[in-house]
């Protein structure tokens, strides 16, 4: 698997970020959350004039094995029937891409279609769909590797074309079925409180889920290390949304984490090296049952709730706005000194 080198922020120009923060015209921590996101990104890019530059949504699509075991709401074929919607802009995360000036990449990570590329998906298929993990691993090691390497690639892609803050976004019926079990294996969390409704299952759909993946585990033989673990129950797009939020940290960028899935991703990345999660903004709690306690569990706060669950890195993006004011006041406030106030704190 590939090595990352990704480091704490340095935090030896904190006390100057915090003077600058608290000489801004107005009463000491008076922007609360948006202060806090000022002093990360700040931290994260070493200066006093943190900037955003050519924010970029890469959503990851790849199919999964164990909807064949009836998990979820809505059948296989809807993974690459939105891909095309994608493509065409009519989906929740294209108005959303317009409205806050991101670029949008469409990424097979494993569709079980021939996809048309030539229309603007990205191809790094690894496989056709994960296995069944009812019955055996989702990926052979090989497999896992090379997703990790692929979505690695994508964020130096998007690197080298000035992009410095990313959000992620997954296509994948199922893949809340793949989280669900990441979270219970990573956190304790019984198993029960991280099961949800997906797409839209009912009260008995729900029960049936739960049983397909408390039977899941029961079969699982593995060595119960992270990597076995996230190879083992892991999607092809969850994993390599793991590889860029690694290499997104290596290189210093943003990352803009999104909803329940992602933020899976998130914290399977900490397994491997928890240092990247200094580099990340967790954009929103969304309606999905586990979300809210896998965030308390990770200790961070979200900086919105707009009951969405939606995916895709809508969640990402619309909490975009707050992450450009945070930098913003930063960079255009003044301070008491230069506008001649007398500090009233």
């Amino acid at each position: 698997m590939n090595i990352f080198h990704i480091e704490k922020p340095d935090e030896n120009l904190r006390p100057t970020i915090v003077d600058k923060i608290n000489n801004l015209t107005k009463p000491k921590g008076s922007l609360g959350r948006l202060e806090e996101i000022a002093m990360q990104i700040a931290l994260i890019q070493q200066t006093l004039t943190p900037a955003l530059h050519k924010p970029q949504n890469i959503i990851f699509a790849a199919d999964h094995g164990i909807v064949d075991e009836g998990v979820s709401l809505s059948p296989k074929e809807v993974t690459r029937q939105q891909l095309s919607n994608f493509l065409h802009g009519g989906a929740g995360v294209n108005f959303l891409c317009r409205q806050h000036g991101f670029e949008l990449k469409i990424v097979d990570a494993g569709v079980d279609y021939d996809l048309p590329y030539e229309k603007g998906i990205i191809d790094m298929k690894v496989r056709r769909g994960t296995r069944n993990y009812l019955y055996e691993a989702a990926m052979t090691q090989e497999e896992m590797d090379l997703c990790i390497e692929r979505g690695a690639e994508m964020v130096r892609r998007c690197h080298e074309e000035g992009s410095n803050v990313l959000s992620f976004g997954e296509m994948g019926i199922g893949n809340t079925s793949s989280s669900s079990l990441w979270m219970t294996c990573f956190t304790g969390i019984p198993l029960k409180q991280c099961v949800g409704a997906g797409s839209g299952l009912n009260q008995q759909g729900i029960r049936h889920k739960y049983e397909v993946l408390k039977r899941s585990m029961e079969h699982y033989n593995g060595d119960g290390s992270a990597i076995d673990i996230i190879r083992y129950f892991g999607g092809l797009e969850m994993v390599m949304a793991v590889g860029a939020m690694l290499q997104a940290a290596e290189l210093k960028m943003l990352i803009l984490v999104d909803g329940f899935i992602m933020t899976n991703c998130m914290l399977a990345a900490m397994q491997l090296y928890p240092a990247v999660k200094d580099y990340a903004i967790f954009c929103h709690c969304g309606d999905e049952s586990g979300h809210k306690l896998i965030l308390e569990y990770m200790q961070v706060k979200p900086l919105i709730n707009l009951g969405l669950r939606l995916g895709e890195g809508t969640g990402a993006i619309c909490a975009y706005p707050l992450v450009d004011s945070a930098v913003r006041m930063i960079n255009e406030m003044d301070n008491f000194t230069h506008a001649s106030i007398t500090k009233y704190f």
